[in-house]
């Protein structure tokens, strides 16, 4: 039973890593990456509502109607952006080598929690973040050889790890009066709400509700969403955070295996290089210190 907590996060982890698969399957039907993110944003508020009014009533009460402002934060400036720009890297490069760029995000995080949260830096924390920068240089450095690697791609990737570290950020504010739950409950909500009118999702109403189309819909928004937000959440709950951020790198092995396998993705060698030195930097800036442990937060 010790070990199960390490495999809800894997699994959880392991999700996140084939999102790329229903956001190929609804860009092949047609729908642009801004509308693949309203679609992810609808479905999985639609899960979420369901299980906060049968289970998290009193957590996913308001406590005062300017809080909505951390949502606003978590949902449009995180949510919105960083999907957005994942999911056009994605039809830009490769998915191995966008999940890669998303990797880039704790090293956004330190930066932005040494200006924003007033966080110390640290050696290890320095290593990361040099890491992580020779891993895009080694990656991105291909571009102009590399047919698989456009500019907008590489500035979309690291805009998503951008953009995924803010939700860090803004949630920092958010936890000090609401749970994970409450927090990821309004965080689709405010993006969904922003995005069907912007989106003008329901011009496409009759491509959506083809019944392949709603599967791979309802699917994004369940599977590698609230799904794998539930198993994370079981798993991190029981063990410590710095375990689990190092145990959630199985996602970006899951997404190159998928884009290795499936749709016949090659990496080259000094690309492996790049993302092995991002992963490590991953690992580096969550191994517990000698005298005390941070929580990371981790979730798609």
């Amino acid at each position: 039973m010790k070990l199960l907590p390490y495999l809800m996060i894997a699994a959880g982890a392991s999700l996140w890593g084939i999102i790329g698969f229903f956001v190929k399957a609804l860009e092949s039907a047609g729908f642009s990456s801004m509308e693949i993110v309203a679609i992810r944003a609808l479905f999985a508020s639609f899960f979420l509502i369901l299980i906060g009014l049968v289970r998290y009533r009193e957590q996913i009460k308001l406590k005062t109607a300017i809080d909505i402002r951390y949502f606003v934060g978590t949902g449009i400036f995180s949510i919105v952006f960083f999907n957005y720009c994942y999911f056009t890297t994605m039809s830009e490069i490769n998915i191995s080598m966008a999940v890669i760029f998303l990797y880039t995000a704790p090293a956004f995080v330190t930066i932005l929690s040494y200006f924003f949260l007033k966080e110390s830096l640290n050696l290890k924390k320095i290593m990361a973040v040099i890491l992580t920068i020779s891993g895009c240089v080694l990656i991105a450095g291909l571009a102009l050889g590399d047919s698989n690697l456009t500019f907008t791609g590489i500035l979309t990737g690291l805009g998503s790890g951008l953009g995924y570290a803010l939700y860090t950020i803004f949630s920092k504010f958010a936890l000090a009066k609401y749970t994970p739950f409450a927090i990821t409950f309004y965080t689709f909500l405010v993006a969904a709400i922003c995005l069907i009118p912007v989106t003008k999702l329901w011009e496409k109403a009759d491509l959506l509700l083809q019944p392949d189309v709603m599967l791979f819909g309802v699917s994004l928004g369940l599977i590698p969403t609230v799904l794998a937000y539930i198993l994370y959440t079981w798993g991190l709950e029981k063990t410590e955070g710095s375990k689990a951020a190092v145990i959630a790198t199985v996602e970006p092995i899951v997404a190159t295996m998928m884009g290795v396998f499936l749709y016949n993705e090659s990496l080259a060698f000094i690309q492996i290089i790049g993302a092995i030195l991002i992963i490590s930097s991953v690992i580096i800036v969550n191994l517990p210190g000698k005298k005390n442990r941070k929580t990371t937060v981790k979730t798609m």
